[in-house]
C-alpha cells in the first residue's frame, strides 16, 4: 500500500503544479484568446473561492488613482453615535497586512452598485461589533471616504481633498445581533 502511495505522489504533485501554473497564466494574461477565456471560465469559481483571482487595475494603462477607505457610522437607540473603521492596510504591521490583504480588495469593490447585495451583510457585521455593549445599535451607515490623485502639469501627482459618501443605510434588527 505504501509503495502505491509513493508511486502516485510525485505525479499527483506535478499535476497539481501544472494545473495551477496553467490556470494562473491564463487568468493573469491580458489576452482575449479563446483558450484563455475557456480556462478562465472553468477556474473562476475555484479562484474566487480560494482568493487566487487577480484584477489588472493596478497594472493597467490606467491604474486606480484613488486613496480610499470604508467606515461605518453606528447610531444607537439612545441617539448617540460612533464610528467603526474597516481594517486599513497603512495602519497595520507588515504581518497584519499580509494576513488581512483580502480586506483591501473587499473594500475596493464593496461600494460598487453591482455588489449591493453584500451591503446588508457588511452592515450586520459592523452592528455585531457593538453587540454586548451598554448601547444597542439601531442604524448602520456604510461610508466611503476617498481622495483622488490628480496629475499635475509636471507629471507628479497630488491628492485632492478627502470626500465622503454614505452609500448604504441599514436598520438593525434584534436578530442581527445574535
Amino acid at each position: 500500500m505504501k509503495s502505491l502511495f509513493l508511486r502516485w505522489r510525485v505525479p499527483a504533485i506535478n499535476l497539481f503544479l501544472i494545473f495551477h501554473v496553467v490556470a494562473i497564466v491564463c487568468w493573469c494574461a491580458p489576452v482575449k484568446a479563446l483558450p484563455a477565456e475557456i480556462v478562465r471560465a472553468l477556474v473562476r469559481p475555484y479562484f474566487r473561492w480560494t482568493g487566487l483571482f487577480q484584477t489588472w487595475d493596478m497594472f493597467s494603462p490606467l491604474p486606480i488613482r484613488r486613496n480610499s477607505y470604508l467606515e461605518a457610522m453606528v447610531v444607537f437607540t439612545d441617539g448617540t453615535s460612533g464610528f467603526w473603521t474597516f481594517p486599513r492596510m497603512e495602519r497595520m504591521s507588515y504581518g497584519g497586512r499580509y494576513a488581512k490583504e483580502r480586506y483591501r480588495k473587499f473594500e475596493e469593490v464593496l461600494p460598487q452598485d453591482k455588489y449591493s447585495d453584500l451591503w446588508p451583510d457588511a452592515a450586520r457585521r459592523v452592528a455585531r461589533e457593538f453587540r454586548g455593549g451598554s448601547k444597542r445599535p439601531e442604524i448602520v451607515m456604510l461610508i466611503l471616504n476617498w481622495s483622488d490623485l490628480a496629475e499635475e502639469s509636471d507629471g507628479n501627482f497630488s491628492a485632492t481633498p478627502w470626500q465622503s459618501r454614505t452609500f448604504y443605510r441599514y436598520r438593525v434588527a434584534a436578530e442581527d445581533l445574535e
